[in-house]
Parts: structure tokens; sequence; C-alpha cells
């Protein structure tokens, strides 16, 4: 009977997402605060809430606050995007590559665009190598995870195998 039981155990995609996606933006929104604090990016940690704040506000302690709200909310849609799309690729590359996309996104097309970041060409060298990794590990946390969860079929063998 053990051994059923743990051939039907199943991770709730939806679940396991919003999981994954909370502790992405929580981490790396806080690690984003972090480098703006010792100057590392001159992007505020607010950047996401920047279409729907006064841009003074983004650069208060309170813009602060809600723009790691905004980001932990950005991760959690964008887990679930990842989730429901490319779960079953496996290694760390496609979480990379997917952190990549969405820092062009972002910070090339349509971040300057939305008014929510200054054209790459306006900002620092600091700031394009400081988002970028910061979003490359973003999105290996969140695909890297993902894989192993719905890829790795250790957890699901008899445990007295």
């Amino acid at each position: 009977m053990n051994h059923q039981q743990n051939r039907n155990k199943r991770t709730n995609p939806l679940l396991f997402s919003l999981e994954i996606g909370f502790f992405a933006g929580l981490i790396w929104g806080g690690v984003q605060w972090v480098f703006y604090i010792f100057h590392f990016t001159v992007i505020p940690t607010g950047f996401l809430a920047e279409p729907f704040f006064k841009h003074s506000f983004i650069y208060k302690a309170q813009g602060q606050w809600v723009g790691w709200l905004f980001f932990i909310v950005f991760s959690l849609i964008a887990t679930l995007l990842y989730t429901f799309t490319v779960r079953k690729l496996k290694g760390p590359i496609p979480g990379i590559i997917y952190g990549i996309l969405w820092w062009l996104l972002i910070f090339v097309w349509l971040g300057p665009l939305l008014g929510m970041v200054k054209p790459i060409t306006e900002v620092t060298w600091d700031t394009i190598y400081s988002e970028f990794c910061l979003f490359l590990l973003w999105g290996l946390f969140i695909g890297y995870s993902v894989a192993m969860e719905f890829t790795d079929e250790r957890k699901r063998e008899p445990e007295t195998a």
C-alpha cells in the first residue's frame, strides 16, 4: 500500500508555483533592494510600481516596500507562467534563459517604454551588470526549483527499494 501511495503522490503545480514565486520575489526583491541601498544599481526596488505610483513616491521608504510587494507579485505571475509552459525542461539552463528574457523585456524593451526604467544607454554599467545578474539568478531560482520538482523521479520511488 505504501508503495502505491508514493507512486500516486503528485505535486500540485499551482500551489507549488505560488510558493516558489513568493520566495523568488521575497529573496530576489530583497537582493535588489540591497543592490539599490549599496548603489550597485540606480534603479529603485519600486521600479515595477512606477506606472502605478508617482515617481517621487517610488524613492521613499514606503515606495520601496510597495515595490518589494510588486516584485513578489511579479515573481508569482512569472513563476506561474514558467510552471505552466516549460516545467518539464530539465536543468538550470532554461531558468537562466528565462531570467535573461525577463531582463531584456524589462530593461531593454518594455520598461523604458512604460517609464519603469531609464533606457539602457542612460544607466551605469554597474546597474546593467547588477540587474542582469540579479534577473539571471532570479530566473535560475525559479527554473531550477520548478525543474527539480517536476522532473526528479527519485521522490516517487518507494522508500524501501
